[in-house]
């Protein structure tokens, strides 16, 4: 209970609003922390006078035991509370600080990512509004050699760019600054997010070449940590970027391109915010277009006959793949044909029929798991609101009943296969609106990418890592949720992109493995928490080596057990240069001002660099 309320009063930075306000009208800017209240204050002081034991007086034995059993109670429930919920080690002072009870500072923020995985409290929170403020806090912290990790929007999966110590956060840099219709680039500041660069820019007939599966980053974030949209054509994201502006502690401010310190500029386009803080980016961008999707399910064998067509002739293609059974969604997206137009077709099912059996699957779900269901959440679980709710709410409903059983996991499978059956068909949008995909609520996530030969003459090592991740979790009795993602991309020349490569023709491919944290309850998250991380440790040991596989940058995860840790440094040493990476950090930034404990376990700084 009072984890909950302490909990209140952090709101992660999905959620866009602005702590400070600007001079000048913009789209709402990301939430990053909250400060206390008098309630949580006066609730916590409350609980304090009950946590030590009063003295003997006059009043009787039975009194005096009443007040020991209080204490002995409010101990317990503390104790309860600290070990069943697991937090990142960054936040071990978090679960100190609630197990004593005692009163949390004022000017204390809590900052958490989306899904609530990883969380830090900090007193150093800076949002910028401007080039020189940004620079002078960068100064000041590299003089007083205090730590100000940049932060961006908070969604990546591990937390990566949070801090105990300090963080800054772009929100309130995010205007467009140039726009050249010409030559199809945009100069913005690196707090804007993607859907607001994309409304930016689309008056001036221009967008960006590939999404990622949301829009909500912001345009610093997204870059640096390698993330990527799909086609076997085009490149992760950061392969967009022209030109930089960073803002480092040693160096000041620095501006570089392919043209100018190129050395400098590809590695730091994917630089995983340790070598300043990115300020400006330059884009290249492409002319705004409208796309058609289609979907369609299909099956392992069929997918094996197609491959390389598939990849060769979508511009944009990804398989959603369903655990238990053997249906693949195929999502391919092209441009529309200014001469044959829209494809004329009329789906077989209405949308409300797609869903129809997955309504009454949790319907029957509800009924089978009990009266306890419906009684917690009557209102939610009414008639009306089931229909209501979207597919990806109804999976996370249904998921959240027993989120650990195989068999109840099938069914929601097996259902979700027939919901994308139904819904095979074809959407046109602009590219912006068609290339993202709903993730469903909070989760885990594990992401790798690894060579899958090129376009010409594909490896095929693409579908036998899904077969081999298949069979695994078969074998494995994995409770694993719908869907695997297998998404591709063309190499990166960024030397710490997952998908670097010195051949542009080289294709590799991402594939996604997800668990959802579809509830609040701390002992049912932690009883997910560790399942998820049971299924990524046996995908690591049984693929990543054999498939050269490494995970994405904001999806990786720290080992606590030194061995494994030491197994990691080791295994990016043969994929990344480590060295190279170190020595610029140590010339850039050599009081480690903006890096965090993270990067300093993934990428220890030697003394002879």
């Amino acid at each position: 209970m009072l984890r909950a309320l302490l909990l209140k009063r952090s709101i992660p930075l999905r959620h866009h609003h602005s702590l400070t306000p600007s001079s000048h009208s913009h789209p709402p800017k990301t939430l990053t922390s909250t400060t206390s209240t008098a309630a949580t204050t006066t609730r916590t002081d409350h609980l304090r006078r009950f946590s030590t034991i009063p003295e003997p007086s006059s009043s009787t034995d039975a009194e005096t035991r009443k007040y020991v059993g209080y204490a002995a109670l409010l101990l317990f429930c503390g104790a309860a509370t600290y070990y069943s919920f697991p937090l990142p080690e960054n936040a071990k002072h978090k679960k100190a600080q609630i197990f004593r009870y005692a009163p949390l500072p004022e000017d204390l923020h809590t900052v958490s990512n989306w899904s609530g995985t990883h969380e830090v409290q900090t007193r150093n929170f800076h949002q910028p509004e401007s080039l020189d403020q940004l620079e002078s806090l960068v100064r000041e912290a590299n003089e007083k050699k205090t730590r100000i990790r940049p932060v961006g929007s908070g969604l990546s999966p591990n937390g990566i760019g949070l801090s105990r110590v300090g963080m800054v956060n772009l929100a309130l840099m995010d205007k467009v600054l140039e726009v050249d219709k010409k030559k199809k680039t945009v100069r913005v500041e690196a707090g804007i997010r993607v859907q607001q660069l994309v409304d930016g820019i689309k008056d001036h007939g221009l967008t960006l070449q590939n999404f990622a599966s949301i829009r909500e980053q912001q345009i610093g974030g997204i870059i640096q940590v390698g993330a990527h949209g799909t086609g076997a054509r085009l490149p992760p994201i950061d392969e967009q970027v022209i030109a930089m502006k960073l803002v480092t502690p040693a160096k000041g401010t620095i501006e570089i391109s392919k043209e100018k310190d190129p050395e400098l500029f590809y590695l730091a386009r994917c630089g995983l915010g340790g070598l300043g803080v990115v300020a400006e980016v330059t884009l290249q961008c492409v002319d705004r277009q409208e796309l058609v999707e289609h979907t369609a399910v299909s099956t392992m064998n069929e997918i094996k006959k197609n491959h390389k067509k598939l990849l060769s002739e979508n511009k944009h293609v990804k398989y959603l793949y369903i655990p238990y059974t053997d249906s693949v969604v195929v999502v391919r997206c092209n441009p529309v044909s200014k001469w044959k137009g829209p494809p004329k077709f009329k789906p077989k099912y209405t949308k409300d029929e797609a869903i129809q059996h997955v309504r009454d699957l949790y319907r029957e779900s509800l009924h089978k798991y009990g009266e306890g269901y419906r009684d917690k959440s009557s209102e939610e679980n009414s008639e009306k609101n089931i229909d209501e709710l979207s597919f990806t709410e109804l999976r996370d409903k249904l998921i959240a009943l027993d989120p650990l059983s195989k068999k109840h996991i099938i069914k929601i499978n097996q259902a979700e296969a027939e919901f994308w059956q139904k819904s095979e068909g074809y959407r046109v949008g602009w590219s912006d609106e068609i290339l993202g995909f709903d993730c469903g609520g909070q989760q885990w996530v594990s992401e790798t990418c690894f060579p899958a030969g090129n376009l010409s003459s594909p490896s095929m090592k693409d579908l036998e890592y899904i077969e081999d991740l298949k069979q695994l979790i078969e074998k494995e009795e994995i409770p694993a949720p719908a869907p695997i993602e297998q998404r591709w991309t063309t190499s990166s020349r960024s030397p710490l992109s997952p998908a670097s490569s010195s051949s542009q023709d080289d294709i590799f491919s991402w594939v996604g493995i997800i668990m959802y944290l579809p509830t609040m309850d701390a002992r049912q998250r932690k009883d997910i928490t560790e399942e998820f991380f049971h299924y990524r440790h046996l995908t690591q040991a049984n693929l990543w080596d054999q498939y050269s596989a490494y995970e994405h940058w904001a999806k990786i995860e720290v080992p606590k057990n030194k061995e494994e840790l030491a197994a990691l440094q080791e295994r990016l040493r043969k994929r990344f240069p480590v060295d190279a990476y170190n020595k610029a950090r140590k010339e850039l930034d050599p009081n480690k001002i903006v890096a965090n404990n993270m990067l300093e376990k993934l990428f220890p700084q030697s003394q002879t660099i």
